[in-house]
């Protein structure tokens, strides 16, 4: 029998408090601030704390099958119901690749034994990413995995033949093409953002025109074919400006920023330390501010955390050397309170519509960015808008430490979140499906 729960005095999006009852796996009532009889239920003070819907991230590496040296499924859904989500879409570069449905129904099912976030297998575009062939969609599709986000995030669908059917594969499903915009041959051996710094620093520069030319070709196939397009990880402003004016034309093109690029900048390079290489790599402050703004304006449709976990040998070595890639499920909401909430270019309507409604609708995924209303399932995250926290790398419950923010102070700690009426995440302890019912 599953316990109720009541969500006392708690201000969804930030509003006027009131009293939320979890039953069922719904919320069952939502009343006026203290008006609940709280016999027979679980309450939770919430005096002080945001209730917003839980969050979805549509970018996230698990690594398994093949590297659980940096992550597992286990561990990572551990880290996203820490981080406050209640939903992550796993992406397909796996060993092997999620290129079959009996890849991504393995991961699907390795979620829903974890039980503590609802995961979502992305399927690889291409057969093992190699980019000449398309892997199965269709099959993927009709799994029971029901895959509708496909991606070769960590390379680039280059080949615009094989993107442009790609693109009109998926019509067929409502499918989406996520691709990551990076002309391979822009980007050889390319080690940081490409500027002046670069120069400075000796290592090879990573042009923002290999994103953006990728990203102007691939708003057109959208057009031409009349089909979805995602643009994972957006980090220059020549990106946002081709997104906007596609958008303008009414093509059918969405869009993701990650949190260390709305905060971090190219100069933290400087230190040699290969925990600030990323793919794309950090830029310049120029290029946040646009994509802050770009954010804030709905150009840019999503906070994606691109979470890349990777063990200390991976990270602990020389800058070129160094596997690219950051931790980012945990520390994602109090990275988007300091970029966006602290600087007043959101409130926390719009965090919950950029970080749940928005990415659960690109995604297909039904049951996650639904209002905080009777009936809707109890997917909830509570958060502490008050209560800074200092990022502590070994504190964190992902396999990896690979965190850019380790000693960093952050604003709002997530102190709560239900999955399905359940809490996965509460007083400071994470818990699984499995756990909350024994």
């Amino acid at each position: 029998m599953t316990e109720t729960y009541l969500l006392s005095h708690v201000a969804p999006l930030g509003g006027a408090p009131v009293d939320l009852v979890l039953a069922d796996g719904v919320i069952s009532q939502v009343a006026e601030a203290g008006s609940v009889d709280a016999a027979g239920a679980v309450v939770v003070d919430g005096r002080g704390l945001v209730a917003l819907p839980g969050l979805v991230d549509l970018h996230t590496h698990l690594r398994e099958p093949g590297r659980e040296d940096a992550e597992t499924v286990e561990t990572g859904s551990r880290a996203a119901a820490a981080g406050g989500f209640t939903a992550v879409f796993a992406m397909a570069n796996t060993d092997p690749v999620a290129d079959t449905a009996g890849t991504v129904e393995q991961v699907w099912r390795l979620g829903r034994e974890a039980g503590y976030v609802d995961v979502q297998p992305v399927g690889a575009v291409t057969v093992g990413l190699g980019g000449t062939s398309l892997s199965e969609l269709g099959a993927m599709a009709t799994s029971a995995a029901s895959v509708r986000m496909f991606s070769d995030d960590g390379r680039c669908v280059h080949d615009a033949v094989i993107m442009r059917r790609a693109l009109e594969y998926v019509k067929a499903f409502d499918g989406v093409i996520a691709q990551h915009a990076q002309e391979p041959r822009l980007t050889e051996d390319a080690q940081m953002n490409e500027g002046a710094l670069s120069g400075v620093l000796g290592l090879r520069g990573w042009p923002a025109v290999a994103e953006e030319a990728i990203v102007a070709r691939d708003v057109l196939l959208a057009e031409h074919v009349g089909s979805r397009l995602h643009v994972c990880h957006v980090s220059t402003a020549g990106s946002v400006e081709i997104i906007r004016w596609a958008k303008s034309r009414g093509i059918d093109v969405t869009a993701e920023v990650t949190p260390h690029h709305l905060l971090l900048t190219e100069d933290l390079v400087r230190s040699y330390d290969p925990v600030y290489k990323v793919n794309p790599p950090l830029r310049s402050e120029r290029d946040v501010l646009a994509l802050r703004e770009a954010l804030a304006d709905g150009t840019i449709d999503v906070v994606a955390t691109d979470h890349a976990p990777h063990p200390s040998e991976d990270k602990d070595c020389e800058w070129g050397a160094a596997a690219m890639g950051m931790l980012g499920l945990e520390t994602a909401l109090g990275v988007v309170a300091a970029a966006m909430v602290e600087t007043g270019l959101l409130d926390w309507a719009g965090v919950a519509d950029r970080m749940s409604v928005a990415p659960a609708r690109i995604g297909r995924l039904t049951g996650h960015g639904r209002p905080l209303a009777v009936g809707e399932p109890a997917n909830i995250t509570l958060i502490d808008p008050d209560r800074s926290w200092t990022v502590a790398a070994d504190a964190l419950r992902s396999r990896s430490r690979n965190t850019p923010y380790a000693g960093r102070e952050l604003p709002t700690a997530v102190v709560g979140t239900f999955l399905r009426g359940r809490p996965t995440l509460l007083g400071g302890e994470v818990r699984s499906a499995a756990e909350v019912n024994a």
